[in-house]
């Protein structure tokens, strides 16, 4: 079964299912193309949890699964291929952190949202890369535990005067990004503005114009005069930003800002996961209340 015929089935099958599927920004383009909403992860978990829809097909990694079904505990949460996790989320585990707390019982967690639901419930506040800096600020205390991500840890030591205590935890994909791609890049395209995702290392982001979750990317890049723009994240949002700004180019930092966990859902796999009704994420309740506790304290902000 293949194009047209491959799209039609599924959305028979959605239709039936009362499903809706979100994909995303990193997704494989026809994975996007088929998708009732493109974007970040947790704007993702938000829009499902606000549809009419019995089944939400999640067209990303684990974590991403595991929030939707945290925020919408009586849908169907379904992941094509069950095999797409995050590293970086599996960097860090429920009992890793508990360990950290004791040694800094006094410091709340700040817990980026890539994380397992496990890591969410063992903290005080979720964030994402967009309000991380904005969460840090609004715990108390002068010393803050912030999980997993070292990179966005820094960067978000850079914009506040509390002492950050990271976790050595990155991202596999935007660690490939190195500055010398953004330079050369720079030098091959001098008028355009640079987008890096803060997962960068610090050395990637001190070339950058502007420091932007992927939700940033896409609304900065329609507002921007420039007409071109060096993109430094996994090059799957490329798909989105031309189609959505067909009058401005867009550039790869690296050409090797591949996550090959994003890229392991395919169209087939949809159709399957919707034919046989799996593979079906759910979190236990104990977890997901104390998880979801995290994610809404952030909300509240």
């Amino acid at each position: 079964m293949e194009g047209r015929n491959l799209q039609d089935r599924i959305r028979e099958l959605q239709r039936q299912r009362n499903a809706v599927i979100v994909a995303h920004n990193y997704q494989r383009d026809e994975v996007q193309d088929i998708a009732n909403y493109v974007g970040d992860s947790l704007g993702l978990s938000q829009e499902a949890a606000k549809s009419d829809e019995d089944v939400i097909v999640f067209c990303g990694v684990h974590f991403m699964a595991e929030t939707a079904s945290i925020l919408s505990p009586n849908k169907t949460v379904l992941m094509p291929d069950n095999n797409a996790g995050c590293p970086m989320a599996n960097m860090i585990s429920a009992e890793s952190l508990r360990t950290l707390k004791k040694k800094y019982p006094k410091a709340p967690v700040v817990c980026y949202v890539n994380t397992t639901a496990e890591v969410k419930a063992e903290s005080d506040v979720c964030c994402t890369s967009s309000n991380a800096v904005k969460v840090v600020q609004s715990v108390d205390g002068s010393e803050v535990i912030f999980v997993p991500d070292k990179y966005l840890a820094q960067y978000v030591s850079t914009k506040t005067d509390k002492k950050i205590i990271p976790w050595y935890g990155y991202c596999p994909t935007h660690a490939k990004i190195l500055p010398e791609h953004i330079e050369r890049q720079k030098k091959l395209h001098p008028e355009a503005e640079v987008y890096v995702h803060p997962e960068c290392s610090p050395g990637v982001i001190a070339l950058a114009d502007r420091v932007l979750s992927t939700g940033g990317m896409c609304r900065y890049a329609k507002e921007s005069k420039a007409s071109e723009i060096i993109v430094g994240t996994e090059v799957g949002i490329l798909y989105r930003l031309r189609k959505e700004n067909p009058d401005k180019s867009f550039y790869p930092a690296s050409e090797n800002a591949v996550c090959p966990n994003m890229k392991l859902t395919t169209l087939e796999k949809i159709l399957w996961s919707l034919e046989e009704m799996k593979y079906e994420i759910r979190v236990p309740q104990d977890i997901r209340l104390k998880a979801k506790k995290a994610v809404d304290k952030m909300l509240t902000l």
